[in-house]
């Protein structure tokens, strides 16, 4: 098992690297993310719309609850929005506190302002955190600079970003700052949609793409990173992901290189970003 001393659950216990996580359009039953909990997975990433996670969690037991770390996204900006957002996902969670708490996808310095303004969101969660209905306060952003002075101005206490063999700009501008100051950082999009299963019309004859495990092994293997999320469509995707923690160990020099170079294509071939 691979477990990261960065984000402990509130009985203590450190939480596996390898993350759950749900999305709108996955289809995830109660009875699969139990199954993951039994395997060890014990950091759970909802998206916030009722679902087989959300079912889950409103199953724990008092004690399994304390055992699992929950982690919400949050779409509010302002001091209302705020209040009625946070009594909804506590509501629909069946808990009384959430572990971690993101704000969801901050991709401006004007939102930024907006949320932690005299009338925004920020302000109510730091109370929710003080009363201990949160534990983390989060920062969600595709926006590398942005995580990186939220974490130096110490205004998050926990970054969520992308990370992948293809998307590793975080090496340069988002761990050299968390990792001096001991802030968590969650990854999402290891396999970057789907891109990075695939041959690139770049590659050499013969080469064969890398499996989910691979890709997730891949971002395990940087250790600035606390968390890698996997979000898989359902039970046979997710016991595949599930099978890393049979055998877990990082890369070799000679796999990480070719996860690279294969990464550097996906890169150039599979649309822009940065």
């Amino acid at each position: 098992m691979i477990f990261s001393p960065d984000i402990v659950t509130r009985s203590g216990a450190p939480v596996c690297r390898l993350g759950l996580a749900t999305r709108g359009n996955t289809h995830l039953a109660s009875q699969d993310v139990a199954h993951a909990i039994d395997r060890g997975i014990n950091y759970l990433n909802w998206c916030g719309h009722p679902d087989g996670m959300s079912q889950a969690v409103r199953q724990l037991s008092n004690r399994q609850r304390g055992q699992i770390v929950i982690a919400t996204q949050f779409s509010a900006r302002c001091q209302d929005q705020a209040r009625r957002e946070l009594d909804q996902l506590l509501e629909r969670l069946g808990t009384s506190w959430i572990d971690v708490l993101t704000f969801y996808y901050v991709e401006t310095e004007d939102e930024w302002e907006t949320i932690s303004g005299k009338d925004g969101a920020l302000g109510v969660i730091q109370q929710a955190r003080d009363a201990g209905v949160v534990r983390l306060i989060g920062l969600t952003t595709h926006q590398r600079k942005l995580a990186a002075r939220r974490a130096e101005r110490q205004e998050a206490s926990l970054l969520m970003i992308r990370y992948n063999a293809a998307h590793r700009g975080a090496e340069q501008e988002v761990f050299p700052v968390t990792a001096p100051l001991n802030i968590p950082v969650v990854a999402f999009t290891g396999l970057r949609w789907g891109a990075l299963l695939k041959r690139t019309a770049e590659a050499p004859p013969q080469t064969i793409p890398p499996t989910a495990q691979d890709c997730y092994r891949f971002v395990l293997s940087n250790s600035a990173v606390s968390v890698g999320l996997t979000a898989p469509n359902d039970r046979i995707e997710l016991d595949e992901n599930l099978n890393l923690l049979n055998d877990w160990c990082p890369l070799t020099e000679q796999e990480m290189k070719q996860l690279r170079d294969h990464g550097d294509r996906v890169h150039r071939t599979s649309g822009q970003f940065l």
